[in-house]
């Protein structure tokens, strides 16, 4: 009996994601016990293996669930099972404030992973994220009207983060795991409509499947792609006028004035990263309010997430940190 298509799925994605890689170097899998992080830790281990490659699953317990300590133990367990050549696991403490239960969650966890990484040497970060995750981000980011960045979706490849299964289906992870014979887990919080991508999973892409016929997911992840391309085109461009642009006096107005609009945002934006903004929290927003700023057409600061103030000193449009009372 032949290899199962959807096993087989998963470990080309993490075999090309894993090619680079020289014998001896450690990688990371987050795996929160779903089927997606589960087949990709068992894809990871297979092909890592046969590479010479250590490979080590990681788990983070958020603390949101009641019993999420007793979880975080069975995933450990579940990943020595599959033969990780190390496991880890670390509790995180969610503030939601300002940002939501899912944000702070993500930023919990990333953080915790950065950590671990560095702890542990490890070249690389792979996450579970799927062809599916992709599509929800991709409409996400339409309804919230982001622009093209959103619509991109989620990158490959970012910082030491990788994600192996952008090309594979969240049913494909859920085959793979049956026919290896894995158990996982349902997380509640991906059933519950409360969150918005639930409810996009739930109720939005299956209409659209309705309606407009079978493959959406897969149409909304190439799409991701190519905006992904543009948007790279975009941001080189922008990157290399920031560097003729920025100076110890900040970014002149009359330059800013003279670029296509779609490269003076992304030139803000750079600047008010080199400032301390937040990327994560740094939306289109604060990006069209910078704009508006160096065009004169609005007066005084504009406050950036991260304790950034921008304003205009006379022909440049310059950046402080912002006081906090206390």
């Amino acid at each position: 009996m032949g290899l199962h298509p959807a096993i087989a799925a998963v470990r080309h994605g993490v075999r090309r994601t894993l090619a680079d890689l020289d014998p001896g170097t450690t990688v990371v899998v987050a795996c929160s016990g779903g089927a997606d992080s589960l087949a990709l830790l068992a894809g990871a281990v297979f092909e890592g293996h046969k590479a010479g490659l250590r490979i080590v699953g990681a788990t983070v317990d958020h603390g949101l669930q009641a019993g999420s300590g007793e979880h975080a133990a069975r995933v450990v367990a579940q990943m020595a099972g599959l033969g990780a050549d190390e496991t880890a696991t670390a509790r995180v403490h969610v503030d939601p404030a300002g940002l939501g239960i899912e944000a702070a969650a993500r930023r919990a966890r990333y953080a915790v992973l950065d950590q671990l990484r560095e702890h542990l040497g490890a070249a690389v970060v792979l996450l579970g994220h799927t062809r599916d995750d992709q599509a929800e981000t991709v409409l996400l980011g339409l309804a919230r009207g982001s622009g093209g960045r959103s619509l991109a979706g989620m990158r490959r490849a970012f910082d030491h983060y990788r994600r192996p299964l952008l090309d594979v289906a969240r049913a494909d992870t859920v085959a793979a795991c049956l026919a290896d014979g894995i158990e996982f887990w349902d997380d509640p919080h991906n059933s519950d409509p409360g969150f918005a991508r639930v409810r996009v999973r739930q109720r939005v892409l299956p209409v659209l499947e309705d309606e407009l016929g079978p493959g959406i997911a897969a149409t909304l992840a190439r799409t991701a792609d190519q905006v992904r391309a543009d948007v790279e085109a975009l941001d080189a461009l922008a990157a290399t006028a920031y560097d003729d642009l920025a100076g110890p006096d900040g970014l002149p107005l009359a330059a800013l004035a003279g670029l296509l609009p779609a490269l003076a945002g992304r030139v803000l934006r750079l600047a008010a990263l080199d400032a301390g903004a937040v990327d994560a929290e740094l939306f289109h927003v604060h990006v069209t309010a910078l704009a508006r700023l160096a065009r004169g057409e609005i007066s005084g600061e504009v406050q950036l997430p991260g304790h950034v103030t921008a304003y205009r000193d006379r022909a440049h449009l310059r950046f402080r940190r912002t006081a906090v009372a206390g």
